[in-house]
This record gives C-alpha cells, structure tokens and sequence, in this order.
C-alpha cells in the first residue's frame, strides 16, 4: 500500500505564498503522474496540477501563471508552489499519484490551504 504524506498547509493572508510537499513511499520507477487536486466548501473536488512522469504538466486556468507543480524523482515527492494566493483558493488540498504496476491510483489525507486577512 503507497502511503502519501502531505505538507505545507495553513493559513496565508491574500496575496501571499505557500509551498505543499507529498512525500510518496512508493519508488519514482514505478511513480506514472503526480498531481494536486483542491475541494472547497461545497464544491467537487477539482484538479489544480498534474505532472506526468514524461515531464508534461497542466494546470487548471483558474492558477495559471500562479502555481507551479514540481517533482523530485529522487526523493519520490511532487510538490506545489502556490504564489499570489487569493480567497478563492481556500481549498483542501489533495496529492495524488498513479502507479504502472499495478495500474493503480492513490491520494493523500488532504491538507488544508485558507487564504484569509
């Protein structure tokens, strides 16, 4: 069983910044796409950035030009650099990852980002 150990979370004044680390126990050689996913309040949860294991990434337009998605195979961790942090960002924050074998997906225990004056 892949374990996922999220940090970084909590509390941000709009405008700041802050980074989220997941930490997978799971080798990088069998590591296929890592990626973030948000759930606000309400709301279904939604993907923010994803990076496949051919370097390709993508974000959601809502972040674009604000959050960078970053993976480190070395230390099998993906990690989300969020800069100019709005309101609407208020989110918890899920890491999640694919495997290659088996085919297989797995998430993190959710991490919460609030963006507040």
């Amino acid at each position: 069983q892949v374990q996922l150990v999220e940090s970084g979370g909590g509390l941000v004044q709009p405008g700041g910044s802050l980074r989220l680390s997941c930490a997978a126990s799971e080798t990088s050689f069998n590591i296929n796409a890592m990626g973030w996913y948000r759930q606000a309040p309400g709301k279904q949860r939604e993907l923010v950035a994803a990076s496949t294991r051919s370097g390709s990434v993508s974000y959601a337009d809502s972040v674009k030009g604000r959050f960078t998605i970053t993976r480190d195979n070395a230390a099998n961790t993906v990690y989300l650099q969020m800069n100019r942090l709005k309101p609407e960002d208020t989110a918890v924050y899920y890491c999640r990852i694919t495997t290659l074998l088996p085919s297989k997906e797995y998430w993190g225990q959710g991490i919460q980002v609030t963006v507040s004056s």
